[in-house]
């Protein structure tokens, strides 16, 4: 499957049968014009519920994630007014669980002191809630 400025996992292009066995990813972004740098997370399935012949039903959907840019405004707007072709998407990390993708995305951002180098990295908050699962062990 092709889609416009994929994603990069260890250096080859992600599709989403490669995605099945996995809930979201923890992502590094690059802007090639002057190198500023966003990491973030993101889930590629959410659960909805339906109505089905009176009785709720969980569902799962795709996410955006394809298309995907953060939810940094500052740095959508890079995109919108430079062009995604301006940007590198990477997969840094594959989880299979919403606690790991808060540890690894939270681990990734203080690690590279996102937060202390704004000229650096679009990051411009930190929010993480994590407890132990047997996925984190």
């Amino acid at each position: 499957m092709s889609y416009e400025n994929p994603w990069l996992h260890n250096g080859n292009i992600i599709d989403s049968e490669i995605l099945d066995n996995y809930l979201g990813f923890v992502y590094l972004i690059t802007n090639l014009t002057n190198n500023r740098k966003y990491i973030g997370k993101k889930l590629l399935k959410f659960s909805r519920t339906k109505m089905l012949k009176g009785k709720k039903k969980r569902t799962s959907i795709e996410s955006d994630w394809r298309d995907y840019y953060s939810s940094s405004n500052e740095l959508v707007e890079d995109v919108n007014e430079i062009g995604n072709h301006n940007f590198k998407r990477e997969i840094l990390k594959l989880c299979k669980t919403k606690n790991e993708c808060n540890y690894w995305e939270a681990k990734f951002q203080f690690e590279n002191d996102v937060l202390l180098k704004p000229d650096e990295w679009y990051n411009g908050w930190i929010m993480v809630r994590v407890r132990r699962s047997k996925s984190l062990v």
